[in-house]
Formats: C-alpha cells, structure tokens, sequence
C-alpha cells in the first residue's frame, strides 16, 4: 500500500509552543515501522487526546502528530502469526496516540503485541464507546469486585460523568451493586439513566474534609480524579473497604495520613491501563464484552466525526462533555 493517503487529524507546531489543529491526507509511507497496519474504523475521544492535541509534552515529544489513544478496525497486513489478515481488533494503550500516530487518522500501523483480536459480543462501534475509558473502568471493576460484592454496601464512583466514571457507574448497577455517584455537574440525567441511586454534588462531597477519618460509608470506591476528592472518599470508606485510583484531573497530590489504612484495613489499589499485561487485558475486553456489557452502553455516547473533533477537543478540557465522545473514521 505504498504512497497511500488517508484523512488524519494532524496537530502542528509552525512556531515554537504554538500549535494548530487540520484535518489533513496523510502518507501511509510516514507510519512509523510496525508489524500490524489497522484500517481504523472507530476511534474516541479522551482527555489525554486532547492533552495531545494542544501540545503537552508531557504527553507527546514530537510534532507534527496524530493523537488518538483508541482504535478498533480491520487488518490490512501482518507480519506477526497471531494477527490475519480481514481480522477486526482492537489498539489501546501503550504509546498510540502518544508519540505513535494514533486513532485520529484512518489507518495506523503498531506493534502486533499492542493488538487485541475483537471478542465475541462487541460490534468495532461498541468497542470504542468503551475505548480506553471503559477498559480503565473494567480494570478498577476486576480488582473491586475480587473481594467486594453487592452485599457489602455502596460503591463511591467519583468524576461520575466523565468516561471512566460513566462506565463503572453502568458496569457496576448492571452488577447489583448500589452505586452512589460524586459529580460537579447539576444535569444528572445521565446518571439517572445509568442507575446509580444516591448523587452527591461535588461541593457538598467536599464539606468536610478536614478530619482525619470520616463516617464509614462506602464498601468501595472507583476513583477517577485524586487530590482532595480521593482523600475524602479514603477516609469515609469502611473498614477492609477497596479503593481503586486511575486519575488525577482534580490533583495528582493525596492529602491524607494513614489513619483510614490502619485503622479501617482499607486497600488503595492503583489502575495502571496503558501497560497492563496482555492477558488480564484480554481477561478484561472479553469481560466488557459479556458479564460487564450492559443495557444502556450505547445510549450513553455522542457520536462525531474526524471535522468535528476540534470543539470537542475544546469543551472536553473545560469539563464540558459528559459520557463518552465516539469518533467515525469510516
């Protein structure tokens, strides 16, 4: 497929520190070398794309770039055995979107170990409303549900609206699991339709958050945002309660002692989904594509296309977008 062009979102740097945003034909020759070329279908959008795509370095080197951390499609070419040819797959995670040209443009080209062959259940389309948001959300949901059950009591979901956070909240009511939802936005109609029961409204979260520990309320918690929220819900967890911890868009700093962990026995476990081993990840896709996948998955997203991005980009930095953003390349 030599001198092939696509269609790509390509974020530019003319001048130093001053980026702009195309849609642009990008050369298929200009992929980086890899074993596997993917015709992207669907790709999503997440905060750490639009980080990407307004020149963060700490979380891309080089431009010009192609952001986009999710990608679902259909091999073109292999060079590995474990990957065909015509195979639908899904590329999440590891450096795509990165400093790799990602899931903003039509067709990448990765390492065969990056892919993970489409389970039974989940339409390329549904695969991305989940995207790195919904495998992030399974991953907390894997180590939640290992020793907490519906009958323990509540689950905390914090960021509720965001991805992760509207994810879990669906994953874990269609579970059996009470979930109450911690949000700064006044429309719940999204999480109403989710069905979480209880909705605490950040400010009123965050009333009290001087004490060293709090009313035990909550068996666990799937936290998204860290800093003074994480703290709070640490310290009102009950005793052998787990508390799962996969993002810091509030504050990357923990202000707390360690009263709640010896004390209450409460476990803080981290997420880390950009380097899980590939065989909880495959444990994880065939588990969103089953037991997990619930009844309103696909009511919960908007979906756009490559010309669109840019304003969601914008309003997805403001904390603007609620559910998930799901990206059309077809």
């Amino acid at each position: 497929m030599d001198n092939f062009s696509y269609k790509a979102l390509i974020v530019e740097e003319p001048e130093k520190n001053k980026f702009i945003r195309q849609i642009k034909n990008a050369n298929i020759n200009n992929l980086p070398d890899g074993d596997v070329l993917i015709r992207v279908n669907y790709s999503s959008l997440n905060y750490k794309d639009a980080l990407s795509a307004t020149g963060n370095r700490g979380v891309t080197r080089q431009y010009p770039h192609t952001p986009g951390i999710d990608a679902a499609g259909i091999v073109e070419e292999s060079r590995v055995d474990t990957v065909k040819k015509g195979e639908k797959v899904i590329v999440t995670s590891y450096d795509l979107g990165m400093n790799t040209a990602g899931g903003f443009g039509q067709y990448i080209r990765v390492p065969g170990d990056w892919v993970v062959k489409l389970p039974d259940g989940l339409s390329l389309k549904q695969s991305m409303i989940f995207g790195t948001a919904g495998f992030t959300a399974g991953m907390s949901i894997f180590k939640l549900t290992r020793t907490i059950g519906p009958e323990h009591g509540d689950i905390l979901v914090t960021g509720a609206t965001g991805g992760v956070g509207s994810l879990a909240a669906g994953m874990l009511s269609h579970l059996g699991y009470s979930v109450t939802a911690v949000s700064g936005k006044t429309d719940t109609t999204l999480l109403n339709k989710l069905g979480v029961k209880n909705i605490i409204a950040r400010n009123d979260f965050l009333e009290n958050t001087k004490p060293p520990i709090l009313k035990a309320q909550w068996a666990g918690v799937i936290d998204m945002v860290g800093g003074e929220i994480l703290a709070t819900a640490i310290k009102s967890t009950k005793p052998d309660g787990v508390v799962t911890c996969c993002g810091n868009v509030a504050s990357p700093d923990l202000p707390i002692n360690v009263f709640p962990f010896i004390l209450r026995g409460i476990s803080l476990l981290g997420i880390d989904s950009q380097h899980c081993p590939m065989k909880l990840r495959s444990k994880v896709w065939e588990k969103l594509a089953t037991d997990w996948k619930f009844d309103m998955l696909e009511s919960i997203y908007d979906e756009i296309f490559l010309d669109q991005l840019n304003d969601k980009i914008e309003r997805i930095l403001k904390g603007e977008l609620k559910g998930r953003t799901l990206v059309n390349l077809n």
